[in-house]
């Protein structure tokens, strides 16, 4: 993969930006790759070159990523003003329920469409899903439609104002802990230990409604990368947050490292092995 800078907008020039309407909506899907298909959903406040870098990741480890433009400008770096700015619209974006008591954001239908679109054209036995901060738990939502095999939650946000909330009404997540048990699937999630987004109540929710179906890993706030972050993280996140993306250590032997390598092998395993 050709080492692109992470300090400069990315151009995202190797993706296929298509314009796709499901359900009467249209969204530009940024689109690369071939093979089995994986959902990539951006963190808050968009796709950032490092949202990007790790899109090209699972690329390169042999699957059609789809990168859905959720909000934000796609490709930008994330600056602290706009990056603000692009968290509050969504916050009351009628796509988006950010707060408790609200259920699954509406966006998450569109989603679970974009998912059945993409194992039509991609095939293989299902589609693998990501999401990141703002969208971390929708890949679980996501379950909800029949091709999604492999959900992934990196440090799932909302509901931003209950640390143990997992914004699913309580008959989609029974509905998707039936499905685990009869199809025999796991989710995979990541958060950092001091993570202020995401804290350990969220984690001990999801691992209570689904059991050993969930499994959560929690790497220690030594293992963010704190050097050179962006504007909006090092300001408005400001703690140990994005697993995959900006508080990646890209070096071998890291521990965000091997969150990534357990990723892309969870994603073999159950869209090509």
């Amino acid at each position: 993969m050709l080492k692109r800078s992470m300090d400069e907008d990315d151009p995202l020039d190797d993706f296929n930006p298509r314009e796709i309407t499901l359900d009467g909506v249209m969204k530009i899907v940024h689109v690369s790759g071939t093979g089995p298909a994986v959902i990539v959903m951006t963190e808050m406040p968009g796709i950032s070159p490092h949202v990007a870098r790790f899109a090209r990741w699972v690329r390169d480890a042999g699957f059609t990523v789809y990168m859905p433009s959720l909000f934000g400008r796609d490709g930008a770096v994330p600056g602290a003003d706009e990056g603000k700015a692009v968290f509050q619209r969504a916050c009351i974006s009628a796509e988006f329920r950010a707060f408790a008591g609200k259920g699954s954001s509406p966006v998450t239908r569109w989603l679970r469409s974009l998912a059945r679109l993409a194992h039509g054209e991609c095939g293989g036995p299902g589609v693998g899903a990501i999401g990141m901060c703002f969208t971390g738990n929708f890949a679980l939502t996501m379950m909800l439609e029949a091709s999604v095999i492999a959900p992934v939650l990196s440090q799932p946000t909302l509901p931003l104002d209950d640390p143990a909330g997992i914004e699913m009404a309580p008959e989609e997540l029974a509905a998707v802990r039936e499905r685990l048990e009869r199809d025999d699937l796991t989710v995979m999630a990541y958060r950092f230990e001091g993570d202020r987004f995401c804290r350990a109540q969220r984690f001990a929710t999801y691992r209570e409604a689904l059991g050993d179906r969930f499994i959560g890993r929690v790497l220690p706030d030594s293992a963010a990368n704190r050097d050179t972050l962006a504007p909006f993280f090092e300001h408005v996140v400001a703690s140990p947050h994005s697993v995959v993306t900006a508080h990646l250590i890209d070096e071998a032997g890291q521990p965000t490292i091997a969150a990534r390598d357990e990723i892309l092998s969870f994603f073999t395993r159950r869209l090509i092995a």
